[in-house]
């Protein structure tokens, strides 16, 4: 497969039926004004793990076979893949261990553990974290369902794209989180095979960002991961890409990269204005408008993609000083 269509989208949005919620897109009345066009967000970090990811696991595990079902899943993961696909597994009954990094922060951790997977802590960066993922499928014998490159995963976060358009049908432009491409290749091929004229722009951090490095070296790159107010949206697109890079190469309209004080303006507005707690990576939608580097013509859609957020450095964030472009 080289890319994923409609096609797959729509048939994974009938794998996951009943696994995941469909959540709701509301007007923020704040926002409209100040862009001058509807503004509306797509309140996914209300979904039942607390971010998207529950959407590519569910229908990642509903694609298994007997024999892989029973030998268990193993994933790299920033935090919220991890999570998502210990929940999946979990009511099926298998056995899942979740690779991740130290820079991944420890409610994150705990979540995963309450869920009942297996955690290993491998290096400093979700590449460290891949070498023991895949070490446990050559001697475990593991079943590896990676974050973001792999089909039934973005089949799966493109029926976030479905809904997008049903609830908000002429929607002119859909601000999507950038990090390895699975949910913004999958919102993409969704939104534009039902609306080709919808733009869509990725938006990441300015610290790390491994997909747009990509793009503009035309070919995957490594790049280092830092610390970041986005920790979700941390990590390598693999250099071996088989699927985002290439469908977000042909889908994405444009790119736009945040500080770190964009990042938190825009937790402390979700927080503020729309009474919505949501983890860096899922306010950089938000903080894109807020700073002024995006326009649009017509209706915008903003995806909230996340709140699992430590509640100590939310309160950091939304009552004390502003957060500074951090330091390597």
């Amino acid at each position: 497969m080289t890319k994923v269509t409609l096609e797959h989208i729509r048939a994974a949005r009938e794998h996951i039926a009943g696994k995941v919620e469909r959540t709701p897109t509301v007007l923020s009345p704040s926002l409209s004004e100040q862009l001058g066009v509807p503004v509306h967000l797509k309140l996914e970090h209300r979904q039942i793990t607390g971010s998207f990811k529950l959407r590519g696991a569910s229908n990642a595990v509903a694609s298994l076979t007997t024999d892989e079902r029973a030998r268990g899943v193993v994933a790299a993961s920033t935090g919220n893949h991890g999570r998502a696909l210990a929940h999946a597994v979990k009511l099926q009954g298998m056995r899942a261990v979740i690779c991740m990094s130290r820079l991944v922060p420890e409610n994150k951790l705990d979540e995963i553990r309450r869920l009942g997977a297996e955690i290993r802590i491998v290096g400093n960066s979700q590449d460290d974290a891949q070498q023991e993922v895949e070490r446990l499928v050559a001697q475990e014998g593991l079943v590896m369902l990676p974050p973001f490159d792999h089909p039934a995963i973005i089949a799966g976060q493109g029926t976030l794209g479905l809904e997008m358009i049903e609830q908000v049908p002429d929607a002119a432009l859909v601000l999507v989180q950038l990090s390895g491409g699975g949910l913004a290749a999958g919102i993409a091929a969704a939104v534009k095979g039902v609306s080709p004229t919808t733009k869509i722009i990725g938006v990441s951090m300015a610290r790390g960002a491994a997909m747009k490095a990509s793009l503009d070296a035309g070919r995957p790159v490594l790049v280092e991961e830092l610390p970041t107010l986005a920790d979700s949206l941390g990590g390598g697109i693999g250099l071996d890409n088989r699927l985002t890079f290439a469908m977000c190469r042909d889908l994405l309209d444009d790119i736009t990269l945040l500080g770190e004080d964009e990042i938190a303006a825009g937790i402390r507005h979700a927080y503020a204005r729309e009474r919505e707690i949501v983890e860096g990576a899922g306010a950089v939608g938000v903080a894109a408008l807020l700073a002024g580097k995006v326009k649009a013509n017509g209706p915008v859609v903003v995806l909230l993609s996340g709140r699992n957020i430590d509640m100590g450095l939310h309160r950091t964030i939304v009552y004390g000083e502003a957060i500074a472009e951090r330091a390597a």
